[in-house]
């Protein structure tokens, strides 16, 4: 029978039945264990934020079959971040097949027509006569928080964090809302250097990220 006479710091001494005292190390090497995991993780993580998401539960997504994409709002310093991303965007949404994407130009037209002085921050009075004069069932606005290059000591990355809202065409009320963050400085970048994924590759990942939260 084995009798413990101490514990900590990871180890412990037993003495058995002939009075043999042993040191057990177990715990030491599933701490190490644990660690070398955490490290890898943090080693490898980058800059991925979903954000929080509003879904109203009142509305039916499933009956949305047209929607119609304002230009974004741009915050960061590149000055045609908010087009670019808007673009590709567009194509990823019209890609899903779940949707019909109303066309820039339709859209651009519909803008003109009712008159709306911040296409980018559209009333609700503005949203619901849009929607009647392109003949969406949704109109989907944009802002564009970071977009481009960050720096961390001696090593960069690209990043990009965006965020979206959808409103309804009949109240021009709110019904969806979620924001998403990619790229960054990771820790790896920091240790051997490298610049992280491209610009566009960054964009597709936070996009993806938006639309999953879409169709969910």
């Amino acid at each position: 029978m084995e009798k413990t006479l101490w514990r900590g710091g990871g180890r412990a001494m037993t003495v058995d039945a002939t009075g043999r005292a042993a040191i057990s190390e177990g715990s030491t090497k599933r701490g190490i264990k644990l660690l070398c995991f955490a490290f890898l993780s943090l080693f490898f993580s980058g800059c991925a934020t979903t954000g929080a998401t509003y879904r109203d539960p009142n509305m039916d997504f499933g009956l949305i079959q047209t929607i119609a994409v304002m230009p974004f709002n741009n915050y960061s310093r590149d000055n045609i971040a908010g087009d670019r991303v808007r673009d590709v965007f567009m194509t990823m949404l019209q890609g899903t097949g779940a949707v019909y994407v109303v066309p820039p130009g339709e859209v651009a037209r519909g803008i003109n027509r009712v008159g709306i002085p911040s296409p980018a921050a559209p009333t609700p009075e503005e949203i619901v006569r849009f929607a009647a004069a392109v003949k969406a069932d949704t109109v989907l606005t944009g802002a564009i928080r970071e977009y481009g290059e960050v720096r961390s000591g001696s090593s960069s990355a690209n990043v990009i964090s965006m965020s979206l809202q959808m409103m309804e065409s009949q109240t021009g009320k709110v019904v969806w809302t979620a924001s998403s963050t990619r790229g960054g400085v990771t820790t790896s970048d920091r240790l051997f250097g490298g610049g992280g994924d491209p610009m566009n590759r960054v964009t597709e990942k936070a996009i993806d990220d938006l639309l999953d939260k879409m169709f969910r």
